[in-house]
């Protein structure tokens, strides 16, 4: 049986980067993860942070946003130095802990996206440049890794997850160019799947609606992190040939900013109703899917963010526990 049962997306509010990462080694023993504080700003945001990582690749602000670099500056540096003290924090609170470890970093199809040429449109726009984009982000993605490894030797497995919010947009065509007064051309499918082959074993998150399930079990990724609620009736069949195919999913059940929670029934719902409407069976559950807030928690009090993991992971039990739960109360 899976053991990881909920973990969370990646996004916390506040600055205190040791505050966050022990909150997480306590609510979320079974599969902690590294976290990200984009209120910190330049450097700490998803394209910023992930931009810290590249090997032979530098980028900066402008006003239309991050874009290649011909040498590190204050913005890579400032990112840089963000993401040494996440690790430093992330050693402390963790020195004693033995498990699997989760990873985020910004997906390639989206950091393409999202970093301008030096003179020119989006790197997505030019297909070399994305060669070279991806190139650079798995080896910096690998050295990452071996860091996280060096600095926490307890780490039994690392769980990677590629953020890709924006991948639906680069499949579809309509990814704005940098005017902003046009469309990037679509990338066709058997480059994204080439592309993310290239990264061990990831979880794809992906809070955009028309997240490509088909495209992501082909490419054989691990695991699809998504909203609960973003999955529509026409989205079930793909979602089930994911799950026949193995991939665990990574379902958000609670909101990402304050609410009333409710109790851990009604947080299991969503994941409960999904599975029976899959038909799989009940013992099947606990076995591939893992609760998560739906998106990151940047924008929630600290407070609602400590909450909504230990939501999850009492929900979790409710999977793992009482499978049938939701199919006995209907009948």
């Amino acid at each position: 049986m899976l053991t990881w049962e909920a973990t969370g997306v990646g996004s916390h509010p506040g600055q205190d980067h040791l505050e966050a990462a022990r909150l997480i080694f306590g609510e979320l023993p079974g599969l902690p993860y590294l976290p990200e504080l984009p209120g910190r700003g330049v450097g700490a945001d998803l394209v910023g942070r992930t931009a810290a990582l590249l090997v032979d690749l530098y980028a900066e602000v402008q006003p239309s946003g991050w874009r290649l670099a011909d040498r590190p500056g204050r913005d890579h540096q400032r990112a840089a130095d963000h993401l040494r003290r996440d690790l430093d924090g992330l050693e402390e609170a963790g020195h004693a802990y033995t498990g699997p470890l989760k990873l985020q970093v910004c997906g390639p199809w989206t950091l393409a996206g999202g970093i301008e040429l030096r003179h020119g449109d989006k790197m997505l726009s030019d297909q070399g440049a994305v060669r070279d984009l991806i190139a650079s982000l798995e080896q910096g993605v690998r050295e990452h890794v071996e860091e996280v490894r060096r600095r926490l030797p307890g780490v039994t497995e690392i769980v990677l997850q590629l953020d890709e919010p924006g991948l639906p947009g680069v499949l579809a065509g309509t990814v704005p160019t940098a005017s902003g007064f046009g469309r990037l051309a679509a990338v066709e499918g058997w480059r994204v799947e080439e592309a993310l082959r290239l990264f061990p074993d990831p979880i794809v998150h992906c809070c955009a609606p028309s997240v490509p399930y088909g495209l992501l079990r082909t490419a054989g990724v691990r695991g699809v992190s998504v909203d609960a609620s973003r999955i529509r009736r026409r989205d079930e069949d793909a979602v089930g040939e994911a799950v026949e195919a193995g991939l665990l999913l990574f379902l958000g059940v609670v909101p990402g900013t304050d609410t009333r929670l409710p109790d851990v029934g009604v947080v299991a719902k969503p994941a409960l109703e999904l599975w029976r409407r899959l038909g799989f069976p009940p013992e099947r559950l606990a076995e591939q899917v893992v609760l998560t807030p739906a998106c990151g928690l940047a924008g929630a009090s600290p407070g609602y963010a400590k909450a909504a993991l230990a939501a999850c992971r009492k929900a979790a039990r409710v999977l793992r526990d009482d499978p049938r739960a939701d199919r006995d109360s209907d009948e």
